[in-house]
């Protein structure tokens, strides 16, 4: 799963291109991070910023999933308004979000500060598990790890359910 693994002797910029090719061709591409021990996985945009959009983020969700996922917004972003922190909806064939501006996106998304600098905006995509319990809740079980929230959660008063 991992590129440079699977091409020994690749360099940084050799993956860089490999991922400005990515770019090139759907409009974005998506970093997975593999699950480090008790760290679960997660996987971010890179390619939204030059379409003044902001790079999406998922934590605390198998790679594969979480690229779906990415890949089904970020499709939808590039032709729609931006949603405003706080919103919630049922992804079509996938969980009900809620999103939740990253507070310091420059921390957590690596390749997109690569290419785009520290100035990016980015949005989480925080999902509700099987039960339809939130992160915060008490009740939540998400995968070993959690899910960690990387923004403040909006006040009641500005979320709102969509879809």
């Amino acid at each position: 799963m991992c590129w440079m693994c699977d091409h020994p002797g690749a360099t940084d910029r050799d993956y860089n291109r490999y991922l400005q090719q990515l770019i090139d061709i759907h409009g974005w591409a998506v970093q997975g991070v593999e699950r480090d021990g008790a760290r679960p996985p997660w996987a971010y945009t890179v390619g939204l910023t030059p379409h003044l959009r902001p790079e999406l983020v998922v934590t605390g969700m198998g790679l594969a999933r979480a690229t779906e996922v990415l890949n089904i917004v970020a499709g939808h972003l590039l032709h729609a308004e931006v949603p405003e922190p706080g919103t919630q909806a049922r992804l079509a064939e996938g969980p009900l979000v809620e999103l939740v501006e990253v507070t310091a996106p420059w921390a957590h998304l690596n390749m997109a500060v690569e290419f785009y600098g520290r100035g990016i905006r980015s949005l989480q995509l925080v999902h509700a598990d099987g039960h339809g319990h939130w992160p915060w809740d008490p009740a939540y079980r998400g995968v070993r790890g959690g899910q960690p929230v990387l923004g403040p959660r909006e006040p009641l008063e500005r979320r709102r359910r969509v879809g």
